[in-house]
């Protein structure tokens, strides 16, 4: 099968088309830096003062490159259909030896991080808690344990209808270490790298 391109992401890839190998070469380490550690303007800058144009285009073509991997491996292409795709793209014979060269190296690589973006968790509907504390016992008169009890309402998806119970019960040491966790990724979910991301393959 041939990889099947919207017309903006074809107009990212023309610049590339019409570069020498080891320009091509220079991008596509551009193209592995952006999947490994988001969007890198100084890179492009210095990319678009050696190539004389505007850093824009230098970046559309990066995303461009990126986009066309995802793709390549979100569709699975094998060798064959791969370097077809990179033809009928208008590359040329020699561009795509080295493309194809790069997809056959770093595939795995690149599937991982599609399969990161592609992650669908249960979505967090709602939350109901409780306090508790063991004031005493018979073997310890004066003691107390605080406790908190929770339970998530979660959905596989939004269109789902069937709520799932998550239960967990922690003490305050345990409770602040997972709030901790939880504002570590939702910050982590906003960063630029994974918003960059996700925008290339869109």
């Amino acid at each position: 099968m041939l990889l099947i391109l919207k017309a903006e992401h074809k107009r990212h890839l023309l610049f590339l088309t019409q570069q020498n190998v080891k320009v091509l070469q220079d991008f596509c380490k551009l193209a592995l830096d952006y999947l490994q550690n988001g969007l890198n303007l100084k890179y492009y800058n210095s990319a678009a003062q050696k190539l004389a144009v505007d850093p824009e285009i230098i970046k559309n073509s990066v995303h461009g490159l990126v986009h066309f991997l995802l793709e390549s491996c979100r569709y699975k292409l094998n060798v064959n259909d791969f370097q077809d795709s990179v033809i009928a793209v208008g590359f040329t014979e020699e561009q795509e030896a080295l493309l194809s060269k790069l997809y056959a190296l770093k595939k795995a690589d690149i599937s991982k991080a599609l399969a990161v973006i592609n992650f669908k968790s249960p979505q967090y509907q709602d939350m109901e808690w409780r306090f508790e504390a063991q004031i005493a016992s018979r073997s310890s008169l004066n003691q107390a344990l605080p406790l908190v009890t929770c339970d998530f309402f979660l959905k596989s998806s939004e269109s789902s209808k069937e709520v799932e119970h998550v239960f967990i019960q922690l003490d305050p040491t345990n409770l602040m270490h997972l709030v901790q966790e939880l504002e570590n990724a939702m910050q982590e979910g906003h960063s630029q790298h994974i918003k960059s991301i996700t925008r290339s393959i869109k």
